[in-house]
């Protein structure tokens, strides 16, 4: 699919087919997250794939309770890939420092369009949850205190009965200029 038909085709699922995920297609999405640019090629980025029952119940339990519960529909997600941030370079950081922003979260960000982007060209659907408690994402699957999660993403084969929402976009013209910010 062309890479345009592929952006304007992806969407956040929230509906999944009770059917698992095959190794060799999530593989092909965390490969394509692996080829993503970084930041003085840092590569910040660790995926944790869950797809077995056991630990994918306990990681929605875990992350999608108290004020994040809103996530509750990921009850019936057939997999996770759950985003940490693995390290963070001294480079990284005194640049993130100067110019106050976090580099490995826009690296982060690259990376993880290039997993849901292959995972939608491969008829799987995703989501993309920040909202989750990452203190108790942690314990669960015991990721060391020194980490960020960043994101998880839902990953399945979507139910096609789900209802597609609008997406709601602003034009081209509201969101960009040429040589300058007024122009």
């Amino acid at each position: 699919m062309p890479i345009m038909n592929l952006i304007q085709h992806r969407r956040s699922i929230r509906l999944y087919l009770d059917k698992p995920v095959e190794r060799e297609k999530v593989i092909q999405c965390l490969e394509a997250a692996r080829l993503a640019p970084s930041a003085i090629n840092m590569q910040p980025w660790k995926f944790i794939v869950v797809d077995d029952n056991d630990t994918r119940d306990k990681l929605v339990k875990a992350a999608f309770r108290g004020i994040f519960s809103f996530n509750q529909w990921a009850v019936k997600v057939p997999a996770f890939v759950v985003v940490v941030i693995d390290k963070h370079g001294l480079l990284s950081n005194v640049m993130g420092a100067v110019r106050d922003t976090l580099q490995s979260l826009l690296d982060i960000g690259i990376a993880t369009e290039h997993l849901i982007l292959q995972a939608d060209e491969l008829g799987l659907g995703t989501c993309w949850m920040g909202g989750l408690d990452e203190k108790e994402v942690k314990r669960t699957l015991g990721i060391p205190g020194n980490k960020k999660v960043a994101a998880i993403i839902a990953l399945g084969y979507p139910d096609t009965g789900e209802v597609k929402r609008q997406q709601e976009r602003r034009t081209l013209g509201e969101i960009s200029a040429f040589n300058g910010w007024g122009s």
